[in-house]
């Protein structure tokens, strides 16, 4: 039950192009719960309060004006990570919230099961 971190384009459709839907783009699959573990550890705290409303049923979206945010408190995930899986899933994170940064019509959303 992770939590996926999912960026989505918005597309916009229709001969007036007011309707708009989203695709994947890039997905950061979070499989064996790792970023799930390292949320719930570090949940509360303090330092990582937009991380704090990550849920495994729900989902986040961040746009790229909170992506700033959010790479501070991945860097505190950074220092609360104790094993190599950890590292790399935030590092893959942080990849993806720069593309976000980025990127026009974009989003970064954190999808729970």
């Amino acid at each position: 039950m992770g939590v996926d971190a999912v960026l989505y384009r918005r597309v916009r459709a229709g001969a007036d192009r007011r309707r708009s839907s989203y695709v994947s783009i890039e997905v950061v699959a979070d499989r064996q719960d790792v970023l799930l573990d390292l949320l719930t550890r570090v949940r509360g705290g303090g330092r990582t309060p937009m991380l704090d409303r990550v849920e495994p049923l729900g989902e986040l979206t961040v746009d790229a004006e909170q992506v700033p945010h959010l790479l501070t408190e991945l860097r505190c995930l950074l220092e609360a990570a104790r094993a190599p899986q950890e590292v790399d899933q935030i590092r893959r994170l942080a990849r993806l919230a720069h593309r976000c940064r980025e990127g026009r019509d974009v989003e970064l959303r954190f999808e729970g099961d």
